[in-house]
């Protein structure tokens, strides 16, 4: 797994403001559920992102990725004036020296495309932190922490009520690493948190860090979750972790293809093909493949298949959205790669079709073809 010392997002910024309310078992908490989005499966009271009943077939590494809640945040309006937000929350407590014990447990607000307030937290077993709204209705998003896999037990509005925000298209966003948002400094600030915001969609995050490597089981869940729009960036992982060679990964990006749309056979489709890697362009891995010949493979696979009259497949070559000056370590952006990536990937849905107005999914079919950046 590529950076497998850093945590799936490096939190940066200023010196953490505390804010913490007192647990009050008594206190008028409201159900988190119909608040959060971004999420795909539940386990429980977690929001997991592969599905708990079919983990068996899954490898390790996505398994392990899929426990961490990458995405998922609570979304509300305050129609009565509410001067804050209580968050009821359970999460992991790091052991004395580890190394994630040091970051920082914050609580991001957005309103629109701007964030507006931090706050910050302890991981506990439960506890609670308030977060300050400015005026006005909203609607607003959360952005919880990441590390410590924290679970949202319940929200209440301090000064006014607090009502979940309506309901937005479906989008399911499926990668490795670099969707998964590592070296985005806030979760707010990865390339598909970014898009989705830009597009008035409910993103659902299904990158696996170290994975994402063309699984088919992978595609099988991904059939069954209900979505408006899809988005497939896999591949670089196959040129290291588990090496391919192009035939293979042309043929398994058919297949994984073909298995989504049995559940999705007219739900538009955009495919990603790998990012710039310095490294690996023209770097021959152990079958021989360089992720150069990797990339082209995939783009022939999809184009292929659009020719063959999937015409709500569109590609957005990957090669030419980052230069090197957008990896923060030759491999995974930076924040400016990842608002670069956000754009283009944006421009992508809308250019065929897939994305007319915010919030809005296109009707009719796209033109078969290959939608560049």
């Amino acid at each position: 797994m590529y950076g497998a010392t850093l945590p799936a997002v490096t939190v940066k910024g200023p010196s953490p403001r505390r804010s913490e309310a007192p647990v009050t078992p008594d206190a008028d908490w409201l159900d988190p559920a119909p608040f959060l989005r971004g999420v795909a499966w539940r386990d429980g009271e977690r929001a997991v992102r592969a599905d708990p009943a079919d983990l068996a077939r899954l490898p390790w590494d996505t398994r392990e990725r899929a426990a961490l809640p990458i995405g998922v945040r609570l979304e509300f309006t305050a129609p009565g004036g509410a001067r804050a937000v209580d968050v009821r929350y359970r999460a992991r407590v790091p052991d004395p020296g580890e190394a994630m014990r040091e970051l920082a447990h914050g609580f991001a607000l957005w309103r629109g495309d701007r964030c507006v307030d931090e706050a910050f937290g302890e991981p506990a077993a439960e506890t609670t932190v308030r977060i300050g709204l400015p005026p006005g209705d909203g609607p607003f998003v959360v952005h919880p922490p990441e590390s410590q896999s924290p679970v949202i037990l319940g929200l209440r509005g301090v000064g006014g009520p607090v009502v979940p925000a309506p309901r937005r298209p479906r989008w399911l966003v499926h990668g490795d690493s670099i969707t998964e948002g590592w070296w985005s400094t806030r979760p707010a600030h990865s390339w598909p948190a970014t898009a989705g915001r830009t597009l008035g969609l409910d993103t659902v995050n299904l990158g696996y860090a170290g994975a994402a490597r063309g699984e088919l089981a992978t595609a099988e869940q991904l059939a069954s979750l209900p979505a408006e729009l899809l988005t497939l960036a896999f591949g670089t992982n196959c040129w290291s972790g588990v090496p391919y060679s192009a035939p293979l990964l042309y043929e398994t990006t058919r297949a994984f293809v073909t298995l989504v749309r049995r559940g999705h056979p007219e739900t538009p489709l955009l495919l990603v093909s790998p990012l710039l890697r310095p490294e690996a362009e023209a770097t021959p891995n152990a079958l021989g493949a360089t992720l150069a010949e990797l990339r082209g493979a995939m783009e022939s696979a999809a184009r292929d298949l659009a020719a063959a009259g999937d015409g709500r497949l569109a590609l957005l070559p990957g090669r030419d959205l980052l230069t090197a000056a957008h990896l923060a370590d030759g491999l995974h952006p930076n924040d400016t790669g990842h608002a670069r990536l956000a754009s283009a990937v944006a421009h992508a849905l809308r250019a065929a079709g897939f994305v007319t107005t915010a919030a809005t999914p296109a009707p009719a079919p796209a033109p078969t073809g290959t939608v560049g950046p």
